[in-house]
């Protein structure tokens, strides 16, 4: 069994847990001037929404509506779908874990702001921590500034890849990045919400290099559309 994260761009990444599809925050082309798909184009069994900025669930009716894709999120996320038609919703809040069939998911703290498109309600930002049925612990941080509570989780055990954002300004960056990745204990670090727009461009290579050479944790770059994958 093995875990494929393709980044197409931002904080949108799609997730193949041998054979089960998943999507995190939808920005797809043409809303995300960096990304190489449609919401056409994507096929997906579950989502994954860390908040409700735009920026992050742009194309997430289109999606759930044609594929049919369960759609995890906070109550809030779930009752504005609901509004829209989408009835597929499972709604969490912090603290919370449930069980999927590609593993279970728990709702981690993300201190950052959530508002809709349409003006509506976001409520609370989150993060995901998910143990994969192959064993592979998976840390998404979503939006968010560094935070204290991100030493719980590596206080049991860390995790095998952690998904951290190092654009600053709207969120952490790379110095507070470097500091999260050792919190949680990461094995491996991916980057991700940089260089969509000028306002959070950042050097990646040089982040991944200073990780590597100062903590020892490994960290991949990865290329628009290209892919990582945990054996």
């Amino acid at each position: 069994m093995a875990l494929t994260f393709t980044w197409l761009g931002h904080s949108t990444f799609t997730i193949d847990a041998d054979g089960t599809r998943l999507i995190v925050d939808p920005f797809l082309k043409p809303n995300n001037p960096v990304a190489p798909r449609t919401a056409a184009e994507i096929e997906a069994d579950f989502m994954l929404l860390t908040h409700g900025h735009g920026d992050h669930v742009a194309d997430a009716v289109e999606i759930a509506r044609r594929t049919g894709a369960q759609v995890i999120c906070n109550f809030e996320i779930a009752t504005w779908l609901g509004n829209q038609g989408i009835s597929n919703t499972h709604a969490m809040n912090h603290g919370g874990a449930y069980s999927f069939p590609f593993g279970r998911v728990k709702f981690t703290i993300a201190h950052h702001s959530s508002m809709l498109p349409d003006g509506a309600y976001g409520g609370n930002p989150h993060g995901f921590l998910i143990n994969f049925n192959d064993g592979h612990d998976v840390y998404i941080a979503g939006d968010t500034a560094l935070t204290y509570d991100m030493k719980l989780i590596g206080d049991v055990g860390g995790v095998d890849l952690a998904i951290l954002p190092i654009g600053d300004n709207y969120t952490m960056g790379p110095a507070d990045a470097l500091i999260a990745a050792q919190w949680v204990k990461a094995k491996h670090v991916l980057a991700c919400h940089y260089n969509t727009f000028p306002v959070i461009e950042t050097d990646a290579d040089s982040f991944c290099r200073q990780l590597r050479r100062e903590t020892g944790i490994d960290c991949t770059v990865l290329a628009v559309g290209a892919s990582l994958t945990l054996d």
